[in-house]
């Protein structure tokens, strides 16, 4: 009893709710900050711009590998379906954005990205929880 109020382990009972709203924010924000790149070939001409000038190969196969794969996983997290490939698609993208955008700026700078990879990691480990599809597919 003594440790329950200290650790706050009642809490431990609402993880699934808190991963639920993580996913549905993460989700959200892949979505947010892709779609206009996927609904719009001028901001992916952008886009394709923009990685030339950080040294990417073949900027125009990855702007839109990258973009899609953003806008699906952003999708895949908000419903928690195929959550841990969402969480690795997303680590992957957002390290080499780390390596390749944001290596040089200041530690706020690299913040959005480096959270992103760490969410992604924390996806891919511990999935989706209670409230999402892959729990459903689990059971089967």
């Amino acid at each position: 009893m003594r440790n329950d109020l200290l650790l706050l382990t009642p809490l431990a009972r609402f993880g699934d709710a808190g991963l639920l709203l993580l996913r549905l924010v993460t989700g959200a924000f892949l979505i947010w900050q892709s779609h206009d790149n996927v609904f719009s070939a001028e901001r992916m001409a952008e886009f394709e711009t923009f990685l030339a000038r950080f040294g990417f190969a073949a900027p125009s196969l990855m702007a839109p590998l990258c973009v899609y794969a953003q806008f699906g996983c952003g999708i895949l997290l908000v419903f928690g379906l195929l959550t841990r490939w969402a969480g690795l698609i997303t680590t992957f993208v957002f390290v080499i954005a780390c390596a390749m955008v944001h290596w040089e700026q200041d530690f706020p700078g690299w913040w959005p990205a480096l959270i992103l990879v760490f969410l992604g990691l924390l996806f891919a480990t511990l999935g989706a929880g209670r409230y999402a599809i892959d729990h459903r597919l689990e059971k089967r």
